[in-house]
């Protein structure tokens, strides 16, 4: 069940638990991210962004449909920042950018596509990164670190299975190693600058002590 980090009159920001997907149109799911929330506050709700089923973190929903097409134009033209923590093979440069295309939707056409990335902790064979997406791809994150070679722990589409089944039998981690851990933005109805957070969920923290990951 996702848990309301903000509430207002024009949207409503959750923590997505890894393992829901967001919206029935993306997934066959009887029960999504848009079902928690709307029955949660007994209204309908709009989605302006997607993460991955697999993906934990801060998630925004519209109150209304005039809210969500601010929203979608905001998303597409970068004028939200979004910060996720991504456990990844190997250790990458200390910092760098990715341009990349990769689609906007699965079969379709690739799009430009940009990344940054800061690592904040290194193993010997390990890094995690704070990767900060400019556009809105399909997997943005996934893929880029995959074409950095530096592919993320857990990821069943782009990771190794050996190495995922390694960590999930030692570790733990039974999950994709990705978090959406904020996302920022000027308030377009109030004006001020707004940062919303979303705290590591259990089932990343409690791998991430046991394979001795420092944040």
């Amino acid at each position: 069940m996702p848990s309301i980090l903000h509430q207002d009159a024009r949207f409503v920001v959750v923590d997505k638990p890894s393992g829901l997907a967001v919206h029935p149109g993306w997934a066959d799911d009887e029960r999504t991210a848009l079902h928690e929330v709307r029955d949660k506050l007994g209204q309908k709700v709009f989605p302006v962004h997607r993460l991955d089923r697999a993906t934990s973190g801060v998630l925004v929903f519209a109150l209304d449909s005039e809210s969500a097409r601010v929203f979608c134009e905001m998303f597409e033209e970068g004028r939200i920042e979004k910060h996720y923590l991504a456990l990844v093979r190997g250790v990458t440069p200390e910092a760098g950018t990715i341009d990349h295309p990769i689609p906007r939707r699965e079969g379709g056409p690739r799009v430009p596509a940009s990344t940054s990335y800061r690592r904040v902790w290194r193993g010997e064979h390990l890094s995690l990164v704070d990767a900060e997406p400019h556009s809105g791809r399909l997997h943005q994150v996934r893929r880029h670190m995959k074409h950095i070679s530096h592919p993320l722990i857990g990821d069943a589409n782009y990771g190794k299975g050996a190495l995922n089944r390694d960590y999930r039998e030692r570790f733990g981690l039974s999950r994709l190693a990705l978090h959406a851990r904020s996302l920022g933005f000027v308030h377009p109805w109030e004006g001020q600058s707004i940062t919303f957070e979303a705290a590591l969920p259990e089932d990343l923290r409690a791998p991430f002590e046991r394979i001795g990951v420092v944040i």
